[in-house]
């Protein structure tokens, strides 16, 4: 008898202004228990330290929640000159002090456009990313240093907000994979002095941006007025920027079977990968095929797609 698992089968996305000092799990887990979702997933991890948008997929958002991790991102930092720490943030141990120059903000400027364009950066050992099953950071923690490829980022813009005696902060936009830890000492050693972060909020993950947030204590104060789920936004958010194919009856009734919708791709690019749609109700993903047909990529679960 298969167990009953607990919970509600809630679906969406919820917009979530991550706080300082908790893990992006962490701050998942406390969402949903505050939904008493089935199932929830984040899309992309924020340190401890960092706060900002984290997009929480909660069931069957939870199918569609890759497609955010490849999208850019836009962060605010604050960068602290003249002092360099193991972990590149404010919560590393500090490794040497330099006297910063005196630093105005056309120099500063100057530099920051230096960094915009592509760029090869090695992640830094206190990272998420794994060495044969195991975390960097917990590697880190032991004094193991281990050798890490550079990966070729994408900094698109990074513009220069204020100056206050020897920190700056600064906005930059980004693409996936971008470490702004390594990006503010790279800038710091190219300034002649060194530096770490001291704050960072992440703003914008794909379409989605900081003024549709909700934090923690607004969310426990929608839980009690019963209207949590009232902040969700629908699963094909996460999406929308793939293009459009309403099924027909027949279409639907062949992808729900696990069919191929037949003949119904009409002028669709081969291989393309689609929103699929019945009676206004997103139904899933679906792949173009050679012959014109539209054939199921990842659809909505029947229970789901039956009532929505």
């Amino acid at each position: 008898m298969a167990r009953r698992r607990r919970g509600r089968p809630v679906d969406g996305v919820l917009l979530l202004d991550k706080p300082e000092g908790v893990s992006s799990n962490h701050a998942l887990q406390r969402a949903r228990r505050l939904f008493d979702a089935q199932k929830a997933g984040h899309t992309g991890t924020l340190d401890p330290m960092a706060t900002g948008l984290l997009p929480v997929c909660f069931g069957e958002a939870t199918k569609f929640s890759s497609h955010l991790l490849e999208a850019d991102k836009v962060y605010r930092t604050r960068v602290e000159l003249g002092v360099i720490t193991d972990t590149g943030d404010a919560d590393g141990e500090v490794l040497e002090r330099r006297d910063p120059p005196t630093l105005d903000e056309t120099a500063i400027s100057a530099v920051l456009t230096d960094f915009i364009g592509e760029l090869d950066q090695v992640p830094p050992m206190h990272s998420a990313l794994k060495h044969q099953g195991r975390k960097l950071y917990e590697l880190a923690r032991e004094g193991k240093t281990i050798e890490r490829a550079a990966r070729r980022v994408s900094v698109y813009d990074a513009r220069l907000l204020s100056v206050d005696g020897t920190a700056f902060e600064m906005e930059a936009r980004v693409s996936k994979g971008t470490y702004i830890r390594t990006l503010a000492e790279d800038i710091g050693q190219a300034l002649g002095c060194g530096g770490y972060i001291s704050a960072l909020r992440r703003l914008k993950t794909g379409p989605f941006v900081a003024d549709d947030m909700l934090d923690l204590a607004s969310l426990e104060q929608r839980v009690e007025a019963a209207s949590q789920d009232a902040a969700l936004l629908p699963v094909d958010v996460l999406v929308a920027h793939l293009p459009r194919h309403d099924l027909s009856d027949a279409g639907a009734r062949h992808l729900s079977y696990g069919q191929a919708a037949r003949s119904e791709a009409g002028e669709l690019p081969v291989d393309s990968l689609i929103r699929l749609y019945h009676d206004e109700a997103f139904r899933g993903l679906g792949v173009v095929t050679a012959a014109g047909d539209i054939a199921p990529r990842r659809l909505l679960s029947s229970a789901v797609a039956g009532s929505a």
